[in-house]
Formats: C-alpha cells, sequence, structure tokens
C-alpha cells in the first residue's frame, strides 16, 4: 500500500478522497454502501444560519454527461446540525467537514463561530457562490473584494482549517484564489458548478424552476481540471479539486494537475461506493509507476 497521507492546513487526511457537499448528505446515508472511516473527508451538505425550503420542483434535470440542480441549499439551519446531526456523526473516523453557506456576510460569520464550537469538526468549507442580497444578488465569489471580504469576517471568528469553495463563473478564478487567500483561506476547493440551463422543446418551457441551475457531471471536467491547473500556479496553499470526477483516473489527472485533495460529487449519484474505488484506483496507479506516496505526483503537470 502507497504512502496515500495528504495534508489540507492543519488537517491530515488518510488520503486525498473527500466527498463533495451536498452530494452525500451528512455521510450517514452511504454507511450502508461503504466504509465511511475509510474516506479522506466527509463534507456534509450546505448548512446555513436559518431554516431553508429550497426552491420550488422541478429542482434537477440530466443532461448529457452530468445533469443540472437548483437545490436552493434545502437544510434546517446551523442550530438543527447542532442538536441533532452533530452527535450523529462525530464520531466517524474521518474528518467530518462542514459546508457554510449565507446570503450576507454576518450569516457567514455567524455560522461559522457556532460550527467552531463543536470539538469534532475540525474545518469548514465556506460556499462563496451565494448570492449576496445586499448587493442586488450577485455571488460574494465572483470578485476579489467580495469574496475577501467574506473570508476576512469569517477568518476573525473561525480559528480550525478554513477552506473557501470558489465559484468557475468568473473571469480570472486564480484572481479570486489569491484574494481569498491573502485573506487567510488555509484551502481552496475548485470548482463548484457551472451555470447552465435546460429547456422541455415539446412543453417550450424551461425544465427547472429556476430557469438556470449548476452544472455539474463528466461534462465540466475539462474545465475544472483547467482552473485547478491554473490556480496551483498562483496559491501556495493546498488545492482541493472537484468537477467531472468519476473514476481514479479522474482523480489521479488533478492531482497531477495540482490538487493535493480531490471531491467526489455526481458520481455518488450513479454508484454509491464509487469513492471507495476512487481510493483503491489511485493506490493502483502508484504502484503500477513506481511511486511511494500520493505526494511525488501532485503538481506533475
Amino acid at each position: 500500500m502507497a504512502d496515500l497521507n495528504v495534508k489540507i492546513g492543519s488537517l491530515t487526511l488518510k488520503n486525498p478522497v473527500m466527498t463533495a457537499s451536498g452530494t452525500f448528505g451528512y455521510g450517514l446515508e452511504f454507511a450502508d454502501f461503504i466504509d465511511l472511516s475509510r474516506l479522506g473527508a466527509i463534507i456534509v451538505k450546505g448548512t446555513t444560519l436559518h431554516h431553508r425550503e429550497g426552491n420550488p420542483y422541478p429542482r434537477m434535470a440530466e443532461t448529457p454527461s452530468g445533469m443540472l440542480n437548483a437545490v436552493g441549499l434545502q437544510n434546517k439551519g446551523v442550530e438543527y446540525f447542532i442538536q441533532k446531526i452533530y452527535p450523529e456523526i462525530k464520531n466517524i473516523d474521518t474528518n467530518m467537514i462542514v459546508n457554510v453557506s449565507g446570503s450576507t456576510i454576518d450569516d457567514y460569520v455567524a455560522t461559522s463561530a457556532k460550527i467552531a464550537a463543536l470539538e469534532k469538526i475540525p474545518a469548514i468549507e465556506l460556499n462563496i457562490s451565494c448570492p449576496n442580497v445586499k448587493e442586488g444578488g450577485m455571488a460574494f465569489g465572483t470578485s476579489c473584494k467580495s469574496a475577501g471580504n467574506v473570508v476576512k469576517a469569517v477568518r476573525q471568528v473561525y480559528p480550525g482549517t478554513l477552506i473557501v469553495k470558489l465559484s468557475p463563473n468568473v473571469t480570472d478564478i486564480a484572481e479570486i484564489a489569491r484574494a481569498v487567500e491573502a485573506e487567510g483561506a488555509d484551502s481552496v476547493s475548485l470548482i463548484n458548478t457551472l451555470l447552465g440551463m435546460a429547456i422541455d422543446a415539446e412543453r417550450r418551457k424551461p425544465i427547472l424552476s429556476t430557469v438556470t441551475g449548476g452544472l455539474s457531471g463528466a461534462c465540466v471536467k475539462p474545465i475544472a481540471l483547467r482552473m485547478v491547473w491554473q490556480v496551483a500556479k498562483a496559491v501556495k496553499v493546498p488545492i482541493i479539486g472537484l468537477g467531472g470526477i468519476m473514476n481514479a483516473t479522474d482523480a489521479v489527472e488533478f492531482l497531477l494537475a495540482g490538487a493535493t485533495a480531490v471531491q467526489i460529487g455526481t458520481a455518488n449519484f450513479i454508484d454509491p461506493q464509487i469513492t471507495i474505488k476512487v481510493i483503491d484506483g489511485i493506490n493502483d496507479y502508484l504502484k503500477r509507476h513506481g511511486y511511494n506516496s500520493v505526494q511525488e505526483i501532485i503538481g506533475l503537470v
């Protein structure tokens, strides 16, 4: 067995395979299919300060080699998470990470501060693709100023490992990455979903209730890979790559492009055991090519 350990900030992961927020529930939903303790980390579904119902149905649509979603961060709020979910997941033998979302900087700060008090949650992932309601709905992550401002504010109240999830719906993602690194991000994860749309030609209407939604799946991989490669050359913090990883070869490509770890998302809907297969596949790749550690292949391209 090759050495698969990697570090993200102060976190040590037993391997570079993580789950992407919104595709793995709270982890418990997959316990019948895999040994959760084998994962490098589990990132639970997006958590907000207050209860959110999410968007009206329909809010998912299949597309060629991918899917669109407009779930709208449906969750019962951070207090529900603390009281009901945390006791159920805190003893899972892996890094349990909470994805934090919000509509204002104050929302992010308040939610992050509450998560900081939970001993068994060593990191948060800030989703800065959320619409900033005070700025007319523009996502926090689409400008260096707004992205930097939310990270700076959260950094003041959150002492743990701070991962910032970047939006690909920008002109220069490396510039955004540098901005959040400068304000204290310990790591960046990319990419979040691409903005897309699907139309029902027979009904002559958009399929999603929100008209547009987030595109994920195999179709986004070339874009995600390119952005990870670009950001790896722009920042010094570790990068977590995601976007269209469907098998171990895909994961290895992200590592070669400069990612220290990877997240698997849409593939979980197709094969609930895919994460374990990717872990084993990375190990097999390293053995076949004569590497003793996964560290040896990170950023080779």
